[in-house]
């Protein structure tokens, strides 16, 4: 039955009504050659249709996890105003030390962001992971967070065509039945300049992508195109409320897939 479910995972997707928020943990490779520090990015964008940019508060947390080890990077972080197409909006600047081989689970625990049109806050808990010489050491493991999603795939060592899966986890446990939405980085940004680019593909018909988890909290999904993928577990985390209001707190993770060569 649970292999059944893992592969019955559910490629349907269904349209949303509204434009999908991500928050953005950027770098521009995420398979790292030399040791040094590599820039970061940390945006709340609509990076699919290079929309609207909403302003981001202080972090709550930003830290790395290597071989097991929890390292703060907040320190490194710098505020910065980033420029989207259409407006420009409160964001951050950052550096990660990449020094010895291994997975760097890289993570973004915003402050709340109070969305005025629904009358709700959400917060977007955010992973991307990042590669020094091919060696895994941490991408399968959670790094303890409210809720996260756990790739089943090595999130750097995607191929186009392939599938990519992974779990949503809510304390640490499973959770059935909850919305992803699916995201591409059409505009992905200039850190240099800390603004967009051009967007390479247009508006997604039908809507912003969205799948379901299955009874063991598994979603898995076709990739059809190099870039980054951003997932979002909309309201999977424990927390329900901030300042008296509803709190979706969500779990975000990045990708990168490739095409062979």
């Amino acid at each position: 039955m649970k292999t059944c479910l893992l592969a019955a995972t559910l490629a349907a997707f269904l349209p949303a009504a509204a434009s999908a928020h991500f928050q953005l943990n950027y770098t521009e490779e995420t398979l790292i050659d030399r040791p040094g520090d590599v820039p970061m990015g940390l945006v709340f964008w609509h990076p699919f249709e290079n929309g609207h940019v909403m302003d981001m508060g202080e972090p709550v947390e930003f830290f790395m996890v290597h071989n097991g080890e929890k390292v703060d990077l907040s320190d490194r972080l710098s505020p910065a105003t980033f420029k989207g197409a259409t407006n420009e909006a409160a964001a951050y600047t950052a550096s990660v030390p990449i020094k010895r081989s291994g997975d760097y689970v890289v993570v973004t625990v915003p402050a709340p962001y109070y969305e005025e049109s629904e009358d709700i806050f959400i917060q977007q808990i955010t992973k991307v992971v990042l590669n020094r010489n091919t060696l895994p050491t941490d991408w399968d493991q959670p790094v303890g967070l409210p809720t996260e999603i756990l790739p089943l795939n090595k999130p750097y060592n995607v191929v186009v065509g392939s599938t990519f899966s992974g779990v949503v986890l809510s304390d640490g446990k499973p959770v059935p039945g909850a919305e992803i939405e699916i995201e591409y980085m059409a505009a992905e940004p200039d850190l240099a300049a800390f603004s967009t680019t051009d967007s390479t593909v247009g508006a997604m018909p039908g809507g912003t992508i969205v799948a379901l988890t299955d009874a063991n909290g598994v979603f898995t999904f076709g990739i059809p195109k190099a870039g980054n993928w951003g997932f979002a577990a909309l309201g999977s985390g424990p927390a329900t409320e901030h300042d008296g209001k509803e709190l979706s707190q969500d779990a975000v993770l990045w990708i990168n897939a490739t095409e062979l060569k």
